[in-house]
């Protein structure tokens, strides 16, 4: 999965879902719904162009589940253009990444 660019027509889904539309495989354990962390993603650019945090990301971020530049994508929607990357904990094995280490 070398740099993937999905186009997104607004905030009416979260990140994940277009993600999944665009037929791209991202790790979500509990199925998008906020309760774990498998999801994450490091925004690189854009962060302004990403909602408000959403309870779930507060609390995992407040726990420590989850660094200043790091999202939920099954908890964030898009206004504009962001460049994120998956951290490496939350890299699938039966896909190659475009960076080397975290």
């Amino acid at each position: 999965m070398n740099q993937k660019e999905i186009m997104f027509a607004g905030p009416d889904k979260t990140l994940l879902r277009y993600i999944q539309e665009a037929g791209i495989d991202w790790m979500h354990a509990c199925g998008g719904k906020g309760r774990c962390t498998t999801c994450k993603m490091r925004v690189l650019e854009g962060a302004g162009h990403l909602g408000p945090r959403s309870a779930a990301e507060v609390k995992y971020f407040a726990a420590g589940k989850l660094r200043k530049d790091e999202r939920l994508a099954c908890q964030c929607r898009a206004v504009g253009d962001v460049v994120a990357e998956v951290p490496l904990d939350s890299q699938l094995p039966h896909l190659k990444y475009s960076q080397d280490k975290e």
